[in-house]
């Protein structure tokens, strides 16, 4: 005889009627009637928007709108630095300071450009004192946009000429007024026009081209 079952006891496998497969029945407890069943919320990244886009899906055209945004800016920048505050011109300066003291110390007559043209420009002026003389330096932007110096010194000839012509070599007279001018040689790709006197040496140098140079020379008052 077959011991009692408990009244809340369900089979594992219960065989339905009519010869359909067994359920197995579900674990926990039953859904009230009209409770409403809990859904697992799916895990993983959510979907992308349209403004959550990467930097690599972005078109062409927005790249250079982007590009074109940053550019703006500092293409005005260089047109106000160029246009209104003279980005590109050269700093002048004033040589009367460098030419008094130098007229002062008394070491040798000293000259200056008289009748230059306003493009030829002064960026440089200079006077030293040294244990062998003193030297004036005054240095030229020329209207060609080249280099120019000129040197007057009381220091020894042999001295000036090897320190600054960088053994350059006569070549021969330069006809210009006021004194035998001599054409030299320079360092690099410049070349001089040198005026010897017993009281100092005066030196036209650079690599402006020989007209330019012969210019400055002939100023010298």
């Amino acid at each position: 005889m077959e011991a009692a079952q408990p009244a809340d006891r369900v089979p594992i496998d219960a065989t339905p009627p009519d010869g359909q497969p067994p359920v197995r029945p579900t674990v926990g407890p039953a859904l009230a009637a009209g409770e409403p069943a809990l859904v697992e919320r799916a895990t993983g990244p959510a979907p992308l928007g349209r403004g959550d886009r990467t930097r690599s899906e972005r078109s062409p055209k927005d790249m250079a709108l982007s590009l074109l945004v940053l550019l703006v800016p500092i293409a005005l920048l260089l047109a106000f630095y160029r246009g209104f505050l003279g980005g590109e011109a050269p700093i002048t300066v004033d040589p009367a300071s460098a030419i008094e003291l130098a007229r002062s110390e008394g070491a040798f007559p000293v000259s200056q450009p008289e009748g230059l043209a306003s493009d030829w420009r002064t960026v440089s002026a200079r006077y030293r004192a040294e244990a062998g003389g003193g030297t004036l330096r005054i240095g030229y932007l020329t209207p060609e946009g080249r280099g120019a110096q000129l040197v007057e010194s009381n220091v020894p000839a042999d001295k000036l000429l090897a320190a600054e012509l960088s053994g350059g070599q006569p070549q021969g007279p330069a006809d210009l007024p006021g004194g035998s001018w001599q054409r030299y040689t320079a360092r690099s790709n410049e070349q001089a026009l040198v005026l010897l006197e017993p009281t100092r040496t005066v030196i036209v140098i650079g690599d402006a081209r020989e007209n330019e140079l012969r210019q400055l020379a002939i100023a010298l008052r």
